[in-house]
This record gives C-alpha cells, sequence and structure tokens, in this order.
C-alpha cells in the first residue's frame, strides 16, 4: 500500500478509454526505459484478505487467467499474494530466476479524495507499505499504482472498507492496458509474445 509517489502520468479508471490510454503511456516507459537484453516481469502487491489492498493480486489474476502471455513472469495473484510478509523472498526470487529482469511494480494506494478510482504510472519504484507506515524495499523499474481511497486516518480501517467494485474496476483498466502494451511491444522486443 502507497501513500504518495510524484507520477508521469494519471488517467481515471471510470473513463471508457482509460485502458488505451494506460497501455499508450506504458508502452513509452517501456521503449524509453528497458534495454533490449531486459526481461520484462509483473509484480502484482497486496493481499487478498483486505479489500482495498487486493489491487495487485487481482490485476495478477486477471492477466494469467485472461491474457495468457509467453515469456512474460507474474508474481503476485489471488491464490499466491505477494505482500509485506514474502515480498523480499519475491523479489530474491526474481533476481534469481530471471536474467536481467525489468520489473513492472503494481499496488495499491491512498490518496485524497479527488484522486480516489486514479491510476497513476511513474518511472521507478514504488515503496509498498508506505500508505500504512510499513518500511518495505522499494521495487520497480516501471510502477502503476491505483488510488483505491482516501489517506490521513485509520488507514487500515480504511482498506477494509473500500468498495470491491472501484477495486475491480481498476484491476479490469490495469490488467487490460498491460496486456495491450505488451502485445503492441512483441514486434520490437522479440522475447515478448
Amino acid at each position: 500500500m502507497l501513500l504518495f509517489r510524484p507520477v508521469q502520468f494519471t488517467v481515471d479508471s471510470s473513463k471508457a478509454d482509460a485502458s488505451y490510454l494506460l497501455s499508450r503511456e506504458i508502452t513509452s516507459l517501456i521503449k524509453n526505459c528497458m534495454n533490449k537484453d531486459m526481461t520484462p516481469v509483473i509484480l502484482c502487491i497486496g493481499t487478498d484478505r483486505s479489500t482495498g489492498d487486493c489491487l495487485g493480486p487481482l490485476v495478477g489474476d486477471k492477466l494469467k487467467k485472461n491474457y495468457l502471455m509467453k515469456n512474460i513472469q507474474v508474481y503476485g495473484t489471488l491464490n499466491e499474494p505477494v505482500h509485506a510478509k514474502n515480498l523480499d523472498d519475491n523479489i530474491d526470487k526474481i533476481y534469481r530466476e530471471i536474467l536481467n529482469p525489468f520489473i513492472i511494480a503494481i499496488d495499491a494506494s491512498l490518496g485524497k479524495t479527488e484522486n480516489v478510482g486514479k491510476i497513476n504510472i511513474f518511472k521507478g519504484p514504488l515503496y509498498p507499505g508506505a500508505g500504512v507506515n510499513k518500511n518495505l524495499k522499494p521495487v520497480g523499474d516501471i510502477s502503476i499504482t491505483g488510488i483505491v481511497n482516501i489517506s490521513g486516518f485509520m488507514e487500515y480501517i480504511v482498506l477494509q472498507n473500500t468498495r470491491l467494485s472501484l477495486v475491480m474496476q481498476m484491476a479490469d483498466v490495469i490488467s487490460l492496458g498491460l496486456y495491450m502494451s505488451l502485445r503492441k511491444l512483441k514486434g520490437t522486443l522479440t522475447y515478448v509474445y
């Protein structure tokens, strides 16, 4: 759970073209940041035990079930979430098993009322757990966060009372946007299918 990070691009998940706009920005960032010898890895952070913090695992589930892509590793699903207790182990596993990984990190975040429902993408790592005062290892070459609720007071209770419909909507937009971007790049990144 992320609290705040300067963003490069923001899209409202309720917009009809949100997945397309997100896809276009992901494609641009990957082209500008990822070397040809790198392997894309999608790291979906969160837990299935909190409505507000299940954005990452929902995206991972949707990518694995609906958008099968060869040579794209997805870590973090509803059945096998990547969360505070196993994040370091999963990051170590990625670097141990994948040669030169390019990590696309995804996590839920808290923010201002007017930004709830917006999806942010930026170059660089996200800081999981910052929104609930946890100090976890930063991760990601590029990062995608979805603002699922407001910050500032009793964050754990706020996360438990987050609307699942909003989180599902955001997971749909992010998973489709990632899929469209990686499919678009398959001609330029020979290992992406």
